[in-house]
């Protein structure tokens, strides 16, 4: 009796479980494939630079996107998170003291001259390199006309 009452258990429970495990693959699918090595010099992640002189990569998870800049050299030299219009620096990279968003702004860098490195929809990325060697990174919207004005603060 005992037997039967497990095989009628297992029976109802397998469908229900394979629905599970599809509705998680669908959604992970949904998503793309992921991307590994946030942090890392050479991530598993395709370089969407729009500069030949800087490493640019896109990792995104629930609905989140992180993008991190990197040098011609493989060295992190900061990342930030966004969703919604909302920037987050990250403690990521030997720059990321020197990361400006709209939400945590910083004066703007002595050296403007810089390339814009990444732009979409949402997101505008300028890296502006400085005479002592350190990188000023500015995130702003995508809609921003000047990454530096939008991510400065007067002091």
């Amino acid at each position: 009796m005992q037997h039967a009452s497990i095989r009628w258990l297992a029976r109802l429970a397998t469908p229900g479980l394979l629905m599970m495990a599809l509705v998680s693959t669908g959604t992970r699918a949904a998503d793309g494939p992921p991307s590994t090595g946030l942090g890392q010099a050479w991530p598993s992640a395709t370089d969407v630079s729009a500069s030949p002189r800087w490493h640019v990569y896109v990792f995104q998870r629930d609905g989140i996107r992180y993008i991190q800049i990197n040098d011609l050299g493989g060295t992190v030299r900061a990342a930030f998170a966004t969703s919604g219009g909302a920037f987050l620096v990250l403690p990521v990279g030997v720059d990321a003291t020197r990361l400006a968003t709209p939400q945590q702004p910083q004066p703007a860098p002595a050296s403007t001259t810089g390339d814009v490195v990444y732009q979409d929809a949402a997101v505008k990325v300028l890296v502006a390199p400085q005479a002592d060697g350190t990188v000023q990174v500015r995130a702003a919207s995508g809609d921003c006309k000047d990454p530096i004005e939008c991510s400065a603060r007067i002091n």
